[in-house]
């Protein structure tokens, strides 16, 4: 069975990028598949990555992660690019949604413009 935990971008917004990425790292060691409201930084993306690729063991094989981003079209014109601008000046990370997912569940996460596919497999 496939567990998925929705994590509203307000439930991490006030804690360090370091306790950010343990929380997340945590659930996702519960073997469960994280829904998060918004995104990470870049920085703390990699971080994630790092510390991931630090505790690997055989029972942990580490996350799989995407990040879908709200309409980046290149035939936006001034005034959607405009509101776009003002909402990231406004809301900062919470535009977007991040998926992320223990390696031993998720086989292959696709990305498509306006969706994502996750595919999984049976845990070993």
């Amino acid at each position: 069975m496939v567990t998925f935990q929705f994590v509203p971008y307000q439930e991490i917004e006030g804690l360090s990028s370091a306790k950010r990425i343990n929380k997340l790292l945590k659930i996702v060691k519960e073997n469960k598949i994280v829904l998060l409201q918004g995104r990470l930084k870049k920085e703390e993306e990699a971080d994630l990555i790092e510390i991931t690729m630090e505790e690997v063991t055989e029972k942990f094989k580490g996350v799989e992660l995407s990040v879908i981003y709200p309409e980046k079209s290149r035939e936006a014109d001034m005034l959607s690019k405009m509101k776009s601008g003002f909402m990231n000046t406004l809301l900062g990370d919470r535009q977007g949604f991040t998926v992320i997912g223990p390696a031993s569940i998720i086989k292959k996460i696709e990305k498509n413009p306006n969706k994502i596919e996750l595919f999984t497999q049976e845990k070993k």
